[in-house]
């Protein structure tokens, strides 16, 4: 079962308990898509950056295309550990990926397994299963329940998938395939044309299917900024502008559906809130208006349901979250 971590780096509080459970482990870094379309020497150094900052905690896998891994892996390869730690201490803690599949399942599995055994850090050391890298998460498109059918009979135990589900689907049979396997669905939430958001509605009818078989989801696109609001599209000056989803709205609107049983009305008016004034993050609990959970239920919904998002950008979250004052 896919999960996130318990507990965010030691050091100084940076923010409210709630805030930190709901950030802890929620962006899955993806540098090299737009709009930023990093270098991949570029997206590692910046991965790199993040993972040394005060604000590692926040941040989980490097996405990376199936077809580019061993690009990554020469980038990489002057910020990973070139020697197994002594007996006495303890292993790496390694780089995580999530691959994009891009072609055949079943080869990318066996390009999944060279890589990993590649990146072993034991070496005959008591660190049997350490590593300095590992792929431990996949995402792929699926146009039918029946395609997921197929991949769940090939993907071994220790490899995580997340299936992207068509905006136009009936998401309930896809939430159906997936309901006791324990793997994830995935919405795409923006990209960068207006018309590559779906509407709240959508997002609500895929969260709501998710939840009602017990799916766990990752979301990615377009979710940069924590509140939803109108925000220039891209990097470039002068650039359009739409309106992006939340991702606050979008990981708070989730676990408060977990736990309280929203209804799709209120679901939807979440999805769409745009006043950050309505969002409170306390020590001990969340609310948006008067909807209130504890941060233990937060961490519930996170750990087993709300797993993380895709950015291209780990500054944008955390920029907005002090420009708010709610984060340090």
């Amino acid at each position: 079962m896919m999960s996130s971590s318990s507990a965010a780096a030691s050091g100084p509080r940076l923010c409210a308990r709630s805030l930190e459970t709901l950030l802890n482990d929620l962006v899955d870094y993806a540098g090299l898509f737009p709009p930023a379309g990093l270098s991949m020497e570029r997206a590692v150094e910046t991965y790199a950056r993040h993972w040394a900052s005060p604000y590692r905690w926040g941040m989980a896998r490097f996405v990376c295309p199936m077809a580019r891994v061993d690009e990554w892996s020469r980038a990489a390869s002057r910020f990973l550990a070139s020697v197994p730690p002594p007996d006495d201490q303890a292993p790496p803690e390694p780089w995580r990926l999530s691959v994009l599949i891009d072609g055949p399942l079943d080869r990318a599995l066996d390009s999944i397994e060279a890589f990993n055994e590649a990146h072993e850090a034991s070496n005959g050391s008591s660190h049997k299963h350490a590593h300095t890298a590992l792929i431990d998460t996949i995402e792929m498109r699926v146009q039918s329940p029946e395609i997921i059918d197929d991949a769940v009979e090939l993907l071994p135990e220790d490899l995580y998938p997340f299936f992207e589900l068509p905006l136009d689907a009936d998401f309930r049979g896809f939430a159906t395939a997936l309901a006791g396997t324990g793997f994830g669905a995935k919405i795409r939430t923006g990209g960068v044309k207006p018309e590559m958001f779906p509407s709240p509605e959508v997002v609500a009818d895929f969260l709501l299917a998710c939840a009602a078989s017990e799916v766990p989801f990752k979301a990615t696109a377009g979710l940069h900024h924590p509140v939803r609001a109108s925000y220039p599209l891209t990097y470039e000056p002068g650039c359009a502008s739409g309106t992006m989803h939340g991702f606050l709205n979008v990981f708070l609107g989730a676990a408060l559906l977990r736990t309280l049983n929203l209804k799709r009305e209120e679901l939807i008016a979440l999805l769409g809130e745009t006043n950050p004034d309505n969002f409170r993050f306390q020590d001990d609990h969340v609310a948006w208006k008067d909807r209130r959970i504890s941060t233990e239920q937060l961490a519930e919904a996170r750990e087993n349901f709300a797993i993380c998002f895709g950015s291209c950008s780990f500054d944008d979250p955390v920029n907005d979250l002090k420009q708010l004052g709610w984060l340090r």
